[in-house]
């Protein structure tokens, strides 16, 4: 039993996505939620080939930052915190495994066969192991072999046709520990409505061969409820938010989107908090595709929106914000 167990459904949990949900988003997020809505969360994706080169490691290991106030927010409300990783070899998925659990922040390792980027797929990882599946199940036994932490996988039903019966059926003979499916296949991308009948399916597969394994859905969550309904229909024990969270950041602390003082307060925190972290070690421009998250359903928010848009520095962003401030309240 692992802590995947012992989550009381239904369960919710923040998708790991690239360039998002690095350690401040994911503080944001905590700071806006409460206790008991928000189950676990993931880092960024992070290259096993990266992590097993001496300079390659330099250069991603920021991806596994957990800051000292986000490690006090997840102890406060309970939440879980989840490395993934990815890649194609697994010699480098064991050697990468251990290396986050001598970090001694992680409750556990999720290793990534759902991405379906173009380049990534290229490369034989992550979507592309769906339909290498003796490769997909030397790196689950090797990382399983490798690390006392709890291990779980995220995948989708397929790469260029749904698989669900297939390739849901071989993960759920390996020793893991908790599965998240995403309602697409690889070639769809994000396109188009997913799927969560064959998620259905899934939990179906999941009930005949290993109940023991914790199962979770994901694809066009967009709220506590919608997610509730979803786990409720499909039998599963979870739901993961991935891009329903640029519309609502604050969907795990209220039902209720919040007022426009709150909205301008948590744009300023998340901006403060990416400059105290990062300093001049990421680009300033990765903010910009959340500020128009904050001024969404704000008056003249098409305005205020091409204004955050024109900034390309955190005084311009300041005098910006200052600016929405003076008009607005």
């Amino acid at each position: 039993m692992t802590f995947w167990n012992e989550l009381k459904a239904p369960f919710f949990s923040l998708a790991p996505m690239e360039d998002v949900t690095d350690t401040v988003f994911r503080e944001i997020v905590l700071q806006n939620s409460s206790p008991g809505n928000l189950g676990v969360v993931f880092t960024e994706f992070v290259s096993t080939d990266g992590l097993c080169h001496p300079v390659g490691r330099e250069k991603v290991k920021h991806r596994l930052l957990v800051s000292g106030s986000e490690q006090e927010l997840l102890r406060e409300n309970g939440v879980k915190i989840v490395a993934q990783i990815w890649g194609n070899n697994p010699e480098k998925f064991a050697e990468s495994a251990r290396f986050v659990e001598s970090l001694g922040v992680f409750d556990g390792i999720d290793i990534n066969m759902g991405c379906p980027v173009k380049n990534v797929v290229a490369h034989g990882s992550c979507s592309a192991l769906i339909d290498k599946p003796e490769l997909a199940t030397a790196i689950i036994k090797a990382t399983r072999n490798s690390t006392s932490l709890p291990l779980s996988v995220k995948t989708r039903l397929g790469v260029k046709q749904i698989e669900t019966t297939r390739w849901i059926s071989q993960l759920l003979e390996l020793p893991i520990d908790a599965l998240t499916i995403h309602g697409r296949i690889q070639k769809q991308m994000s396109d188009g409505e997913a799927n969560w009948n064959e998620i259905g399916v899934a939990a179906l597969l999941r009930n005949a061969i290993n109940s023991n394994v914790v199962l979770s859905g994901n694809g066009d969550v967009e709220g506590i409820d919608d997610g509730v309904t979803r786990i409720a229909k499909s039998g599963v024990e979870g739901a993961m938010v991935g891009r329903g969270i640029f519309k609502n950041p604050w969907m795990f602390g209220s039902t209720e989107m919040p007022d426009l003082e709150k909205r301008l307060q948590t744009m300023h925190a998340h901006v403060s908090l990416f400059e105290a972290t990062w300093t001049n070690t990421k680009n300033y421009m990765l903010l910009r595709r959340f500020l128009k998250i904050y001024v969404n359903g704000i008056f003249d928010a098409a305005y205020w929106r091409t204004e955050l848009m024109k900034t390309n520095s955190y005084d311009e962003f300041y005098r910006v914000y200052n600016r929405i401030c003076k008009t607005l309240l």
